[in-house]
């Protein structure tokens, strides 16, 4: 595996200092050819399924296998992919997609508008069960097959005017619709080779792709092997013939396998170990910027007594941020009292929130019939074991429930099975996060609509999917920004349905003078077929450890 050009002296060095326990990482393991650049992704990647994906890991992956009508830059903004354009009619409700005519399919067919019509109307069948299904519902009439109100697709406003033409009918204007399809939902996959094989479809020697690379093992709890597509329009623009991607989510371990040179690359924000973020960002290689993304605290709507609001504000109203980003996460986050972070949007401004006030969080907890915590059942805290900073949260957020007079209780599940409990509504209050799709404060906002899949609080109130629909409706940017602010100011003060923690920084370790086309930026999107080596970095000889 690529090895960087300090020495191996100067990583342990650097390891002792850091207090991790010793391990060569990585150079010279395995006998097969190593991959031109080695990146660690964090959790083992769920799914490569543009239906079914919902994390930024797997977004990594699924987007460097498929490529939908735009695609990221290096800068996180949209640019063509497939479409040669995006081209709004004069009222901003139709969008006119010209295909390219060298975009192929990995076996070698031209991608063509009709596969896109194909690939999201599979994507909002209700039987996919898509957590992004809501993303789409700007598309007329994409909401209502989504819910079986309609049964014809061919009423959803996506028309293959030819093959090389795809048009879009929107409901009402979206500022944003161009950067909207460069998302990973987006993307299409191969349809006749999935109607053929079914799920199996997605496995290494099936898998049809249209990306940049295409996937040539997946080793589970090992690693991903990407390998250039030569099929790809751009292929001469893809800096990298080969990737692993490893799937390691212990941070002491992916920081030593990165500083023995086992790795070139790793940009999951969750992996550095909270004690070492001191002495971490002064290094060359820590790269960080403030993002589009929140840590918030979910409650069950569902659950008493978190169906009240008066205990949700009182339990929000006790968090001290600064305490939090200052004596636990320390990368330079922002405490947050808004869902939507500073950024969001050109000129949005966000609700205030709701500050901290211990007097007035007893005094409504006593008004919901609890009066310093008498009766209040065990508060049980649910968070995915993979983060440090997570138990670190947890532990100050127990310590700040406990002057209310709760008892707080704190569970962590691995990562996917926090994920489906969030899903099933069965937990209490839960840690959670959330990565801006697309540069608009619409894309924290309409998550907590009734029928999103990515609500997972219980919550359903018809005016706030009210305001939304409004602001959807509203073609005057101010207006619309002032609609959602109301929207905002509801689910975070009003109803406290979340409650904000701090707004993320991204996080990139990387050799800047050997590795290029990494980029720190608002949407966090680091595109791997943009990397390419200034300098090849040197590599160990194989130790046969």
């Amino acid at each position: 595996m690529p090895c960087f050009r300090f020495s191996l002296f100067s990583a342990v060095r650097l390891i002792a200092l850091l207090g991790l326990p010793w391990m060569l990482g990585g150079c010279g393991q395995r006998a097969e050819s190593p991959a031109d650049l080695v990146f660690i992704n964090g959790a083992e990647v769920g799914s490569i399924d543009p239906a079914q994906v919902s994390s930024q890991i797997d977004g990594r992956v699924v987007t460097a296998l498929f490529e939908g009508l735009m695609r990221y830059n290096v800068q996180g903004r949209a640019e063509p992919g497939v479409a040669l354009d995006a081209v709004p009619s004069p009222d901003g409700k139709t969008y006119t997609f010209p295909f390219r005519r060298n975009a192929r399919w990995s076996n070698g067919e031209p991608v063509t508008a009709h596969d896109f019509v194909k690939s999201w109307e599979r994507f909002l069948r209700p039987e996919t069960g898509a957590d992004y299904a809501s993303i789409f519902f700007c598309i007329h009439n994409a909401e209502a097959y989504n819910t079986g109100k309609i049964k014809d697709f061919t009423q959803v406003g996506v028309l293959a005017k030819d093959d090389w033409t795809l048009v879009v009918s929107l409901n009402n204007p979206v500022p944003y619709f161009k950067d909207l399809v460069a998302f990973m939902a987006f993307c299409p996959i191969h349809v006749p080779t999935w109607e053929k094989l079914g799920m199996a479809y997605f496995k290494p020697a099936n898998l049809v792709v249209n990306g940049p690379f295409r996937l040539k093992e997946w080793r589970l709890n090992d690693r991903i092997r990407l390998e250039r597509s030569p099929t790809y329009w751009d292929a001469a623009q893809v800096g990298m013939g080969s990737i692993d991607v490893l799937p390691i989510d212990n941070p002491a371990t992916a920081v030593n396998f990165f500083l023995t040179g086992g790795a070139d690359l790793m940009m999951d924000k969750g992996l550095i170990p909270n004690s070492l973020a001191d002495e971490l960002r002064t290094r060359p290689f820590f790269h960080h910027k403030p993002f589009l993304a929140t840590w918030f605290i979910r409650f069950n709507a569902n659950r008493p007594p978190y169906n009240d609001p008066r205990v949700r504000r009182a339990l929000t109203m006790v968090i001290d941020r600064e305490r939090i980003v200052t004596a636990v996460t320390r990368l330079g986050e922002v405490p947050a009292f808004a869902m939507t972070p500073p950024g969001a949007g050109d000129g949005y401004q966000p609700p205030r929130g709701v500050t901290p006030n211990l007097a007035e969080a007893r005094r409504l907890l006593a008004e919901a019939g609890f009066p310093d915590g008498r009766g209040f059942p065990v508060l049980d805290f649910l968070s995915p074991s993979k983060f440090p900073s997570d138990r670190g949260i947890a532990v100050e957020l127990q310590s700040m429930w406990r002057q209310l007079g709760i008892t707080v209780a704190l569970t962590t599940e691995e990562y996917k099975t926090y994920l489906e409990s969030q899903q099933k509504l069965e937990y209490e209050v839960s840690r959670s996060s959330w990565v801006g799709d697309y540069n608009d404060p619409n894309t924290f906002l309409d998550m907590f609509l009734s029928n999103s899949g990515n609500n997972r609080t219980g919550w359903a109130s018809p005016a706030y999917d009210a305001l939304i629909g409004q602001a959807a409706a509203q073609a005057d940017p101010a207006k619309r920004y002032a609609i959602l602010q109301q929207a905002e100011k509801m689910l975070i003060e009003d109803e406290c349905v979340v409650a904000p923690v701090y707004h993320y920084v991204g996080v990139q370790f990387y050799r800047g003078d050997l590795l290029g086309g990494v980029e720190a930026n608002l949407t966090d999107e680091h595109p791997l077929r943009c990397m390419f080596w200034k300098t090849r970095p040197t590599r160990l000889a194989n130790t046969g450890n």
